[in-house]
Parts: C-alpha cells; sequence; structure tokens
C-alpha cells in the first residue's frame, strides 16, 4: 500500500484544508475502491491511489485547463511525478472525455495512454457513488445531482448528459464483476 499511502497523504495536504467538502468526498471514493479491491487483485492499489487523488485538480496550484481531470493528472505527473498509469486513470475518469470535447482539450486528454477499461469503469463507479459530502449515493441520483449543480448551459452539464448512458453502463460493470467475485469467494 505504498503508492496509495503517497497518494492519501498527498490529496490530505492539497484538498482538507482548502476544499474540505471536495476531501470528504474523496474519502468516500477512496473507501469504495477498497471495497472493490478483491475483484481487481494486482490493480487494487493503484485504484486506491487514483480514487484519494481523482480530483486534485481542483485545487488552485493545479488549474490550467479548466478541466479537473486534465489538470489533476498533469499535476500529478508534473509536479510530483506520479506513476504514468495513475495520472491516466486521473485523467481518464468518470465523464472525462466528454468534458475534453465539449472544451477543446482532446489534445490535452492524449498527453496521457488510455487507462485500463476496468480501471475507468472503477474509478467512475466509486465516484458516482460518493456524494460531493462524502455520503454514499445512488449512482442515477449522483448524475441527477451534478445536472442540477450545473444547470443546461454549463459544459459539465452538457458532457454529463452526453455520457450518462455510458457512465451507468461503468457502474454495471463494475457491480457485476464485484457480484461475480463475491460468488465465486462463497
Amino acid at each position: 500500500m505504498q503508492l496509495a499511502k503517497w497518494a492519501y497523504d498527498l490529496a490530505e495536504s492539497l484538498l482538507a484544508d482548502s476544499l474540505p467538502k471536495r476531501w470528504a468526498h474523496s474519502q468516500r471514493v477512496y473507501s469504495q475502491a477498497l471495497s472493490l479491491a478483491p475483484a481487481l487483485g494486482a490493480d487494487a492499489e493503484l485504484l486506491a491511489a487514483a480514487a484519494i487523488a481523482h480530483d486534485v485538480g481542483y485545487v488552485k496550484a493545479a488549474v490550467d485547463t479548466g478541466q479537473h481531470m486534465i489538470d489533476g493528472a498533469r499535476y500529478l505527473r508534473d509536479v510530483v511525478g506520479a506513476d504514468p498509469r495513475l495520472c491516466s486513470i486521473v485523467a481518464m475518469h468518470t465523464s472525462s472525455s466528454w468534458e475534453a470535447s465539449e472544451l477543446g482539450l482532446e489534445d490535452a486528454l492524449a498527453e496521457f495512454e488510455p487507462a485500463e477499461p476496468e480501471l475507468v469503469d472503477a474509478i467512475t463507479y466509486c465516484d458516482l457513488t460518493s456524494s460531493p459530502v462524502g455520503d454514499l449515493v445512488d449512482p442515477a441520483q449522483r448524475l441527477s445531482e451534478v445536472l442540477e449543480r450545473y444547470g443546461p448551459e454549463h459544459v459539465v452539464f452538457r458532457a454529463v448528459s452526453a455520457a450518462r448512458p455510458e457512465l451507468m453502463a461503468r457502474v454495471a460493470r463494475v457491480r457485476w464483476r464485484a457480484e461475480a467475485m463475491a460468488a465465486e469467494l462463497s
């Protein structure tokens, strides 16, 4: 758990004081990642690290493009020298590709290698089952909350609206894998 501990300490130092609600959310995302560990095997620690660090792009020191997924991945890569796979997961989490397209940031997102689909599914599941203040939440309710918070004129609203079917498919795939692993272990 060295990578996860390192990422936890980094995210805490960046988010806990300056963005306490974002920190609470990130802690729940991390907890959700830990719950998926049996289904992820060797990638469990990588997912945990990405989960706790997934929103560091909201920190003022990281903001560059205004798209927090890309900004967080760039910060992790350029400022702290994080593992490239970790940076890719952060860059690609949840609705990143849709948002990058809306903002004309496809080239910036392409700076990062595509993350493994299973890990993108998992980080999306963890993010969408965590409310903005760190409570467990139903993914469909979480998406509705995001749409209500941003409103139809905002890029996030448009990106999440377009991404919603795929985001819910990711959640379904993670639930299926977790259930299959639980059945296998019992």
